[in-house]
């Protein structure tokens, strides 16, 4: 006889886990299954850096900051592209969305004790025109304790609602099967999986030890995406991307390998842009890593000079922090699936900073005094001397002939010619003594220094980059690395699932990336950062609260 309960949550991550907790403070029963561990509670939103879209924020506004909810949905729409017959629905949440980020997501998230670093970050900066991609503000808000500082307030909430015994934790169970009694989802069935202790993101045992079977009234898919399943990341690769990289490192652990999404879909649930996907074009591979082919982004200032691995200067407004999938356009289309930075000491120190909450000890540990150390070190953030000293991507050299040198060793190519490379870098050094400039990448530097924020934290003073007082010079191949799916399964507003035939299927939601963060695709083709946490989070309360209501 199965177990029966009111809601069933496939996933705790931060979308399960958001999900989960406002059904059971709805006095709902929730049952919420993962194939991992408890140790890994809080699912990849553990790892990441805290970032938050928020529009018109005190925080913005204290640094001068003018923001609106029409400025936001220009940037949105602007940057996602919409353009075919199944982004209604994605449309329609991205302006529910973006109405959530101007308006109670910052109070909503305050009120469970959540806090903002005060400095807004400015990512995906864009540099076309003003209907074009990216943002025209700084909007990315880091959480004070990143990736475990917005796990944590649904952590706490689940575990009050386990004492309540209104929320039970199946951990290390595996699904692999929805039950369907005539079209409505009704439960599920799978494997128990051995106990395994193994450290957070490493890569657990699947050895079964049982089986499993759960009635309930809903079921809430809340697995992920696919970041981690290398071969279906390339299976879904779109065309407009170029051929698919043969070398890639992970953003995410081993397990988020859309298993469950391929168990959803052969259910009729509807799976719509699949092609759309978002990678990162700064990963480096991690010298201490915890899962396999473990990658870190780098998150740069605009200062670095970017070259394909022909020597050749990325073209504007293809610069650091612009257009990450402008990037991996281009530089798919030369052939190769690396690039590289080349920079001084003085720009990694003021400009470097490494995606996931492990790679900020500071802000992850809530330490101002270690923050402040961030613009008074003489060196870089330790997490990024560290990769400068053992990462196998980077080259520190104190002139650019040993460092070309050195770049075409570690690429195994001659690839790199020493006197291409010098003459893109002298010709952008000439423009540095002048503030009436042509270089559009430098013109990027001098808009960035008029902002507060990244004038003080985030964006080296002009100088040269030959300039032997800055170095040593340092060089960085940078690599492809998986991340984040868009698109999803189609939902409504309330998360409820469309089946392959156009109507909704009843007893099913989709939740976070398995859902592309809402609609089957919020982001369109691009994102605007900061984007996928707040996805899971207004994703998951939308299915709680309706499912919540629908299970009577």
């Amino acid at each position: 006889m199965a177990e029966e309960t009111d809601v069933i949550v496939v996933g705790a991550g931060l979308s399960g886990l958001v999900a989960a907790t406002e059904i059971a403070d709805a006095g709902k029963r929730v049952i919420v299954v993962d194939q991992e561990g408890e140790q890994s509670l809080g699912g990849q939103a553990f790892w990441s850096f805290g970032g938050l879209f928020l529009v018109n924020s005190p925080e913005q506004r204290r640094l001068g900051i003018k923001d609106s909810f029409d400025l936001a949905m220009q940037d949105w729409l602007g940057t996602a592209g919409f353009d075919r017959d199944e982004d209604f629905w994605p449309r329609q949440w991205a302006e529910a969305y973006v109405a959530f980020a101007a308006g109670e997501k910052r109070d909503w998230l305050r009120a469970m004790g959540h806090r903002i670093f005060p400095v807004v970050g400015w990512a995906e900066r864009g540099g076309y025109d003003a209907m074009g991609h990216g943002n025209s503000v700084p909007r990315f808000h880091v959480t004070w304790g990143t990736g475990p500082g917005i796990v944590e307030p649904f952590e706490r909430r689940a575990r009050e609602a386990m004492k309540s015994g209104r929320l039970t934790f199946r951990f290390r169970h595996r699904v692999d099967a929805l039950s369907i009694t005539n079209g409505t989802v009704d439960g599920i069935s799978g494997a128990v999986l051995a106990p395994d202790n193994v450290e957070r993101g490493k890569s657990s045992s699947r050895n079964v030890v049982g089986e499993f079977a759960l009635k309930a009234q809903a079921v809430i898919v809340a697995s992920g995406g696919i970041g981690g399943n290398h071969e279906l990341v390339r299976q879904n690769w779109p065309k407009r991307l170029g051929e698919p990289p043969k070398f890639m490192i992970s953003g995410v652990p081993e397990h988020v390998d859309g298993r469950m999404i391929g168990i959803t879909e052969k259910s009729g649930a509807r799976l719509i842009n699949r092609d759309r996907m978002w990678h990162y074009v700064e990963g480096i591979q991690n010298w201490n890593p915890i899962w396999p082919r473990h990658g870190i982004r780098i998150l740069p200032g605009p200062s670095s000079m970017w070259f394909d691995a022909t020597g050749t200067r990325l073209p504007a407004p293809l610069f650091p922090g612009s257009d990450t999938l402008g990037q991996l356009q281009y530089i798919m289309s030369t052939g190769y699936d690396y690039s590289w930075f080349i920079l001084t000491q003085s720009i990694i120190k003021k400009e470097f900073a490494l995606s996931g909450s492990e790679q900020n000890p500071d802000l992850t540990g809530k330490s101002w005094r270690m923050t402040l150390r961030r613009a008074t070190n003489k060196g870089a953030p330790a997490p990024v001397e560290a990769f400068k000293s053992h990462g196998v991507d980077f080259i520190v050299r104190d002139k650019i002939e040993d460092l070309v040198a050195a770049m075409n060793k570690l690429a195994g190519s001659d690839l790199l010619k020493l006197e291409h490379v010098r003459m893109q870098i002298e010709a952008r050094d000439r423009e540095i003594a002048n503030p009436y400039v042509k270089d559009a990448q430098v013109m990027n530097i001098h808009n960035a220094r008029r902002y507060i924020g990244d004038k003080l934290i985030r964006t080296a003073s002009p100088h040269r980059i030959l300039d032997p007082a800055q170095g040593p010079l340092i060089a960085v191949k940078l690599n492809i690395l998986t991340r984040k799916t868009l698109g999803g399964f189609e939902t409504d507003l309330d998360s409820r699932v469309f089946g392959s035939e156009g109507s909704v299927i009843p007893g099913l939601y989709a939740v976070g990336e398995a859902a592309g963060f809402g609609g089957g695709g919020v982001h369109g083709y691009r994102s605007l950062e900061g984007t996928f946490l707040g996805g899971c989070l207004f994703s998951g309360r939308n299915a709680g609260r309706a499912a919540a209501k629908a299970v009577g």
